[in-house]
């Protein structure tokens, strides 16, 4: 476990454990250019039953609690930011996939890619997903055959595989819950990034204790243990966050998903500067978390769920 983690439940350190297993077993970064090591990693998660843990056992999913499916998210989140978010977008559509048992079932066996979204903008770590647009009025489901997709550079998060999508056709209309989902997403997604925030704090502090200079490491300087401090101590506040952040609704979730989103970006950028010159170096990873972090923010539409949730807490103050 990480240094920032709160103290994990005997099941919540198992699966951290096989996650951290599963991702220093397997040497390549994730990338855009290997779709085909992206579609195994995400059908290799599925079957160790990580992939829609946290999906009701009514729907086929794992039917794990929100603490431990968000721990999932989070560990995920510290090396494979892509595919943990590929996977809180699972969770989500399999939820509103209630009538169509067939898909769920594939999403359950990571056979197929799918994203939630708002807008055009998809990163569902897969090349032709099937797509979910929510809207104020509902959820329609696109198959592949009815829409069309665009490759578009993206700046982290890497395996994510993002395309803008143009739809044809109305789609097929879902009767699960938008609500419900919305928050499923935005909870996922700030897990996500506390576990990119976990990650940053603990590359800046190894890489603070282990530089000397003047004689001495760099964590003899009072103004890097602040440094380090402040980093380690808000990729603490979020983890324990996210772990408790389930019930959550909609204009909450928004809030945590705002914060985590903007956190593990300063968290991030300080660990590139902790290593100075070094930080932009591939071969640390904090220059890639700094793009996870950026590019998790506009993945998630951080932005709109903020406009989203400030409406519904303005709304909720009228009476």
């Amino acid at each position: 476990m990480s240094r920032n983690t709160p103290p994990l439940t005997g099941e919540q350190a198992d699966l951290a454990g096989m996650l951290d297993a599963l991702m220093s077993d397997v040497d390549s970064a994730l990338a855009d250019e290997r779709p085909a090591d992206v579609a195994a990693l995400r059908a290799r998660l599925a079957g160790l039953g990580v992939w829609t843990l946290g999906v009701p056992e009514a729907l086929g999913g794992g039917g794990a609690d929100g603490a431990l499916t968000a721990a999932a998210f989070a560990r995920l989140g510290r090396g494979w930011a892509a595919l943990a978010w590929a996977a809180v977008q699972a969770h989500a559509a399999a939820e509103l996939l209630t009538e169509h048992p067939e898909l769920r079932e594939r999403i359950h066996a990571g056979e197929v890619a799918i994203a939630v979204t708002r807008g055009e903008r998809v990163d569902a770590a897969g090349e032709r997903p099937h797509v979910i647009v929510l809207d104020d009025g509902g959820a329609r489901l696109y198959e592949p055959a009815a829409l069309e997709y665009r490759a578009v550079r993206h700046t982290g998060l890497g395996g994510a595989l993002t395309r803008v999508i143009e739809p044809r056709g109305e789609g097929i209309a879902l009767t699960g819950d938008v609500d419900a989902a919305k928050v499923r997403l935005w909870l996922g997604a700030a897990a996500v990034a506390a576990g990119i925030a976990d990650a940053a704090s603990e590359a800046a502090l190894d890489y603070s204790a282990g530089r000397r200079q003047f004689g001495a490491a760099l964590t003899a300087l009072p103004t890097v243990r602040d440094s380090l401090l402040g980093s380690s101590g808000a990729a603490a506040v979020l983890l324990r966050q996210v772990l408790r952040s389930a019930d959550s609704t909609p204009w909450q979730a928004a809030a945590v998903l705002d914060t985590a989103c903007e956190s593990a970006i300063d968290v991030a950028a300080k660990a590139l500067q902790s290593h100075g010159g070094y930080g932009y170096l591939t071969e640390y990873p904090a220059e890639r978390l700094l793009r996870d972090a950026v590019s998790l923010r506009a993945a998630s539409d951080t932005a709109g769920a903020r406009r989203a949730g400030a409406s519904e807490l303005a709304g909720s103050g009228k009476g």
